[in-house]
């Protein structure tokens, strides 16, 4: 069973060395080089995806634009540093995931801050989103499934460092990829299901469904606050 392998044409193999050397080195002038020529557009693009991709547009900067600088300066002065290759991570997956995180929790506070002084329609020109957005860039449930089992193949390293959890997340993913072929929909099938595929035993399974639970109702939060998911059926 394959896994599905982050692929982008502007995170590449040679961003992670880069990040790597930007690390090893102890001189500003060439780290400086380094961040403009090598790292600087990776990042800002990484931003950019993940912004638009989860509808991250609670925001108390005047522009997404200035939103996306926002990030690049947080990767930069916090945790680029932190990049450990020989942990295991890919770097595309490490800092992809710190960007959803911290994205999720900057919205959910300028949403909570949004509802208390108005409506998101009295201020949306603040950063040109057009007075439809929501309706415009609604999205299914079904849709967002999609998108979500999508981004769980890219960070599968990160949410689970162990190969013997990502052996059985990758299971349960291609259940849910697959959901349109399968004959049975009750939990304690599908559990037996997904053991006899992995080999692993219940406990096991449950604690990595646990992480993909929490992984995926995060995202769906996020969306569904804003009005940005309608539900149909799976």
């Amino acid at each position: 069973m394959a896994r599905k392998k982050a692929s982008s044409n502007y995170f590449t193999k040679e961003t992670e060395e880069y990040i790597v050397k930007f690390n090893n080195s102890d001189d500003t002038e060439y780290k400086n080089k380094i961040f403009t020529d090598h790292i600087y557009f990776p990042f800002y693009k990484l931003a950019e995806n993940i912004i638009h991709t989860f509808k991250f547009y609670y925001t108390d900067v005047e522009k997404i634009e200035d939103l996306k600088h926002e990030v690049v300066t947080m990767l930069m002065s916090e945790k680029i540093d932190k990049f450990d290759p020989t942990n295991g991570a890919k770097a595309y997956s490490y800092f992809g995931t710190i960007v959803k995180r911290w994205l999720i929790n900057y919205n959910n506070k300028n949403y909570k801050k949004l509802k208390q002084i108005g409506s998101f329609d009295d201020i949306e020109d603040s950063y040109e989103v057009d007075s439809d957005i929501r309706s415009k860039n609604a999205v299914s449930l079904s849709d967002f499934l999609d998108e979500w089992i999508s981004e769980a193949y890219k960070d599968l390293e990160v949410l689970f460092p162990k190969d013997s959890d990502q052996e059985v997340a990758d299971a349960v993913l291609t259940v849910f990829k697959t959901r349109y072929d399968l004959d049975i929909f009750k939990k304690k099938a599908l559990y037996i299901y997904i053991r006899e595929m992995t080999e692993c035993e219940t406990p096991h399974l449950t604690r990595v469904i646990s992480v993909l639970k929490e992984d995926f109702y995060s995202k769906y939060r996020i969306l569904s606050e804003q009005g940005l998911i309608y539900n149909k059926p799976l």
